[in-house]
């Protein structure tokens, strides 16, 4: 009678095995260095944004409160002066938007965390919730000087309101742009929050 012999051979499947986790794991660290250069490359915008942000708010409350002019024509018992603390929503303005600038600079070093770590969530999670936070303070101020600009170039006729910005041209002219600049600090920060958004997103 013939014996049979069998023989079993178990090196090479473990040889493919070891290889296809080795692609396996490889493949892993490209995605993730290609997702995290991407994330670099938001976070350094962000940070180029916020430091565009904090000029022009910077801008914008300084020029609200430097906004004053006086006619040349005056009494002995009346003088026409016009100035931002003349009026509460210009006095909110300027605060509320002192504020925000002030955030702002407060974030930069989140915003430089998140360069550094661009995988990071925390940070940009900080920064999303507050930048939606100061969002809101921002759009209030603009809205409730932005009235106020809109009344003293046009008047209200129902109230009596007469318009001023023809005997106050430059104070007129400096609180327009004022509101101006706040509001595209408003578009600023909607990017901002978009950003954030999309970082966290694509965890």
């Amino acid at each position: 009678m013939t014996k049979e012999s069998t023989t079993i051979d178990v090196g090479e499947p473990s040889t493919v095995t070891k290889s296809s986790s080795h692609v396996v794991k490889k493949k892993g660290f490209v995605a993730a260095a290609a997702g995290g250069g991407a994330k670099r490359g938001l976070a350094i915008f962000d940070f180029l944004l916020r430091l565009a942000a904090i000029g022009v708010t910077i801008g914008a409350a300084s020029v609200m409160f430097t906004a004053q002019e006086t006619l040349p024509f005056f009494t002995q018992f009346l003088q026409f002066q016009a100035g931002y603390d003349d009026l509460p929503a210009f006095q909110y303005f300027v605060i509320a938007v002192a504020i925000v600038a002030s955030y702002l600079v407060l974030s930069l070093p989140f915003s430089i965390v998140t360069i550094v770590r661009p995988l990071a969530v925390a940070p940009r999670l900080i920064l999303l919730i507050f930048d939606t936070l100061v969002l809101t303070l921002n759009t209030s101020a603009a809205a409730a000087a932005a009235s106020i600009v809109y009344l003293a170039h046009n008047g209200n006729q129902n109230t009596n309101w007469l318009p001023i910005c023809q005997q106050f041209g430059d104070f007129c002219q400096n609180v327009s742009t004022a509101v101006v600049a706040a509001s595209i600090a408003i578009l600023f920060f909607i990017v901002l929050i978009i950003i954030s958004a999309i970082a966290l997103k694509r965890h």
